[in-house]
């Protein structure tokens, strides 16, 4: 039996699975104001516990692109979402501050893995006028996750407790464990895969070989991260990764301590920008094969996009100025949106600048700077909001962007033009291997 469009039923696996990792993760921010209240936590303590997930996720996130390089995609995937599957099941049996944040430490370590398996994933199966919208469809999992996540974590505990809702969300990983082992094989090696559309794609993507397991004399992680294209990431991702973690992890919280919502209204309202996210990493992956297709070279589409949605994120700054909740959420989705737009094109250009054996590794370094810039903004978070407000922290989520912007254009030349230190030319023209 043969399944049809293959390749994009192994984009809606990939989105799935960044769903269930949100999912996840935005648990314990649902449920924070009921676990705050059982275990006697302040709003410093409460900090304290996601910077210890945030730490060892920007640990493991370059070491988890290596060890999905050094396995494969698929055996990769597969070791990261049942080890944080079962980490966010443990968290049912917290009984205090350390033993929440030590389960929430494990957490950190395990769900980055998702990310760099991910782009793999879309490096093997994808096209380079296909990849932002490959990587667009598993990164709007993210934003579905967010979005479900409230209302399906706000019916468990309401009706069940909180220790029900991690343990539900935790067995999803498990249930999708099973499907991606059935399922997933590189093109040439995957006996579900239409000859007619392996025919297709087979001269467009990644050679065969580079979908093999990388060894230690095929992959050098120093050389990766001395290359101006992967620090160039590092430093993209710390500057406007932390914007869309305050969403994750504080919006809830700013909806009941500042805007007087209860549990049931962030469960009934909290969904609304992830919704816009969803369309936005869409759209912005969509728009940029567009242009790849009507000629422009893949670095100029990519930043293109890019620019577009950092020019959407200084709405941030109005969100605590105006009147109503409504406009305040309002004000939130073109944050989730404009950052969509950026992170479609940003977390492509791996993809596009390195061989297939480091996609991962590239991957995983430009989202520890993601997790480092989040680590830092999470404990200046707490204390900001404890002693002032948070209008300091959402004008600061509305200029990261366009600030990170100009960085982009200035260190990365978008013409097809060979990038200094990586070796290789620029795909151009739609073209990843030429």
């Amino acid at each position: 039996m043969k399944i049809p469009k293959l390749r994009w039923v192994i984009a809606a696996m990939l989105c799935l699975a960044t769903m269930i990792n949100y999912a996840d993760r935005l648990t314990l921010s649902v449920v924070s104001v009921d676990l705050r209240r059982e275990f006697a936590l302040t709003e410093q303590d409460y900090s304290h516990i996601v910077t210890l997930f945030m730490l060892a996720y920007a640990i493991m996130y370059a070491g988890s692109g290596y060890i999905v390089d050094r396995l494969g995609t698929r055996r990769g995937f597969a070791v990261f979402i049942f080890t944080w599957s079962v980490a966010q099941m443990l968290h049912a049996v917290s009984w205090g501050k350390w033993s929440l944040a030590s389960f929430r430490f494990l957490l950190g370590l395990t769900e980055p893995g998702n990310f760099p398996a991910a782009a793999k994933a879309v490096a093997e199966w994808f096209p380079a006028e296909q990849r932002a919208l490959g990587v667009g469809i598993f990164n709007a999992g993210s934003s579905l996750g967010s979005a479900i996540a409230p209302p399906m974590v706000a019916l468990l505990t309401l009706r069940y407790g909180w220790r029900t809702a991690f343990l539900f969300t935790g067995s999803l990983g498990l249930m999708w464990l099973v499907g991606w082992l059935i399922l997933y094989q590189p093109p040439h090696r995957n006996r579900w895969l239409r000859t007619a559309e392996y025919a297709d794609i087979k001269d467009r993507v990644r050679p065969p070989a580079e979908a093999a397991p990388a060894t230690r004399s095929t992959l050098d992680w120093r050389r990766v991260i001395r290359m101006r294209g992967c620090w160039t990431l590092i430093l993209a991702r710390f500057f406007t990764d932390p914007v869309i973690y305050f969403v994750i992890f504080w919006l809830p919280e700013y909806l009941r301590k500042e805007r007087g919502f209860d549990l049931a209204m962030v469960g009934k309202y909290a969904w609304v920008p992830f919704i816009f996210g969803d369309v936005g990493y869409i759209l912005g992956g969509w728009l940029s094969g567009r242009l790849i297709r009507s000629g422009w070279s893949v670095m100029s589409a990519r930043k293109f996009v890019m620019a577009l949605g950092a020019a959407v994120l200084p709405a941030a700054i109005l969100a605590p100025l105006v009147p109503s909740a409504w406009m305040a959420i309002a004000a939130t989705c073109f944050v989730t949106f404009g950052h969509a737009l950026w992170v479609a094109n940003l977390q492509s250009l791996p993809i596009d600048l390195f061989r297939g054996p480091e996609v991962g590794t590239a991957t995983g370094f430009s989202g520890m700077g993601g997790a480092i810039g989040g680590i830092l903004a999470n404990l200046g978070t707490g204390y900001i909001v404890m002693h002032f407000s948070y209008s300091p922290i959402f004008l600061i989520a509305g200029l990261m962007h366009p600030l990170s912007a100009v960085l982009i254009y200035w260190l990365l030349p978008g013409d097809g033009r060979p990038l200094p230190g990586n070796g290789r030319p620029l795909p151009g023209n739609g073209d990843s291997n030429k």
